[in-house]
């Protein structure tokens, strides 16, 4: 068995993000092969970037993330962050997650639900307390610090879910849908928040629908359409062949469904 010892960093030429043969099958209680959902998924994220990762509903992308932070398992195929196996405690201290739907205790106040994964996290209390002040000021929550979260809006919940996944400074920020739920101001300094993380060297992996933030704040994306990456690449180049990232979405997706009809039962 591999010892316990700590993650090297990772370097320049070490995708942040590497995945390779990603694949996940949906089994039924008789274990009989139910739905494959990811087919062979492969994508490298460089270190330093804003990586979209788009596709219509039923694609796999939540899927995929949640393989990424190892809330499931695949069912063949590698992922690897900053280098090591995502399997790896020390490399999933470095990560943080926003999931699509985030829940919470609604008992605790804004602080409180910070202050808890911090201690999750093993930070110290001193530590806890500066990125609990910090963080409730930069996603504009501190006048509701003391607020239980059961009074906190859609909105106010989305605001709280990043601030959590960046309690612990991570050097990979993974985003299921992290504007869901604003309004075009909170969209926009969410934006602004992912801009600000490149600028420190951190690299921001995010699912979205809304694809002009792909084309505003994305270096790259990768096109998931029924479980396949149907496109990787930079933004510029996307634009400079279709015209648009969403004229790339409608392009693929329509070659997608040429190629077999719709699956109204394939994955999230």
């Amino acid at each position: 068995m591999e010892s316990a010892t700590a993650a090297p960093p990772a370097t320049s030429a070490t995708p942040a993000i590497r995945i390779r043969e990603l694949c996940k099958v949906f089994k039924d209680h008789w274990t009989r092969k139910k739905k494959l959902v990811l087919d062979k998924v492969s994508v490298d994220v460089r270190p330093g970037e804003i990586f979209g990762f788009i596709g219509p509903n039923g694609a796999g992308k939540s899927t995929t993330l949640k393989i990424m932070t190892g809330l499931l398992f695949p069912t063949s195929g590698q992922v690897e962050v900053l280098g090591r196996p995502i399997a790896e405690k020390e490399i999933r201290q470095r990560i943080g997650f926003l999931p699509e739907s985030p829940q919470f205790y609604t008992y605790l106040t804004g602080a409180e639900t910070l202050s808890l994964v911090g201690e999750i996290f093993g930070l110290p209390r001193a530590e806890i307390r500066r990125r609990t002040d910090e963080l409730l000021g930069l996603v504009r929550l501190h006048d509701a610090r003391d607020l239980a979260l059961r009074k906190y809006s859609k909105g106010m919940i989305q605001r709280i879910g990043l601030a959590q996944a960046l309690v612990n400074s991570p050097e990979v920020v993974i985003l299921d849908e992290p504007m869901s739920d604003l309004d075009p101001i909170g969209r926009r300094e969410i934006l602004d928040m992912l801009s600000a993380l490149k600028a420190q060297g951190k690299t921001v992996f995010f699912s979205t629908h809304i694809l002009y933030d792909v084309e505003s704040r994305c270096d790259r994306f990768a096109l998931l359409v029924k479980g396949r990456i149907r496109y990787v690449g930079t933004v510029a180049d996307a634009v400079a062949r279709w015209g648009s990232v969403e004229n790339a979405f409608m392009d693929k997706v329509r070659e997608a469904d040429a190629e077999s009809p719709p699956d109204p039962s394939a994955g999230r």
